[in-house]
């Protein structure tokens, strides 16, 4: 983890601009070609949403402004890496709050998932033991094929983590699938340029390009 130097950032004037703003989220909703992603994870015999997980932080910590978090004394600074806060279902239809780390390794990756699973089924407790700024809010909504979404926001906690929520897969036409995304981020972080980059970056490592 470094310290961001605010007095000499580029992003100087953006972040202090935006960090005034009861609300300095924005986002963009966009859909992803999953029929390559489709494929692989059948391939590697892992679950879909573990391997749409996993490509989805990799994307984030391609680019170096989803790595920038404000901490409550008001610092900024760049993470090393990001982790997964994924919301996971419970058989009660109730869902609980997880901290799944980011392995380069996807095998160790999954188990990791597979515990996450596992202690939210078991437990009633809203957040896991690990409850850090150093991840991606992550929500899976696999029922709906949404256009749009909007977030629960406690505007007096200076929240500065990405949010991205995964929608149903679905057959746009013959062999071709898409997956609605949505994505809001902490504007005096992250412009629509970096949002741009991130959909470009998700989309090749779904596909395989590494």
């Amino acid at each position: 983890m470094k310290k961001i130097d605010i007095t000499t950032w580029k992003r100087k004037k953006h972040f202090e601009f935006f960090s005034q703003f009861e609300e300095p989220y924005f986002g963009i909703t966009w859909q992803v070609d999953m029929t390559l992603a489709k494929q692989r994870a059948k391939e590697q015999g892992i679950s879909l949403f573990v391997y749409y997980l996993h490509k989805s932080l990799e994307a984030a910590m391609a680019i170096e402004n989803f790595r920038y978090r404000i901490r409550p004394n008001g610092e900024v600074v760049l993470l090393e890496t990001i982790s997964a806060s994924a919301t996971l279902m419970r058989d009660n239809e109730t869902f609980g709050f997880s901290y799944i780390p980011y392995d380069t390794d996807m095998t160790v990756f999954t188990k990791s998932v597979e515990r996450e699973v596992e202690r939210v089924k078991e437990s009633d407790e809203l957040f896991p033991p690990i409850n850090t700024d150093d991840v991606m809010h992550c929500s899976a909504i696999p029922w709906m094929d949404f256009t749009a979404i909007t977030h629960s926001r406690l505007f007096k906690a200076k929240d500065s983590v990405p949010k991205i929520s995964y929608g149903q897969i679905t057959q746009k036409e013959p062999g071709v699938y898409t997956m609605p995304v949505a994505l809001y981020v902490h504007h005096g972080l992250i412009d629509g340029l970096h949002l741009s980059r991130y959909k470009i970056k998700f989309q090749e490592l779904l596909d395989g390009k590494e």
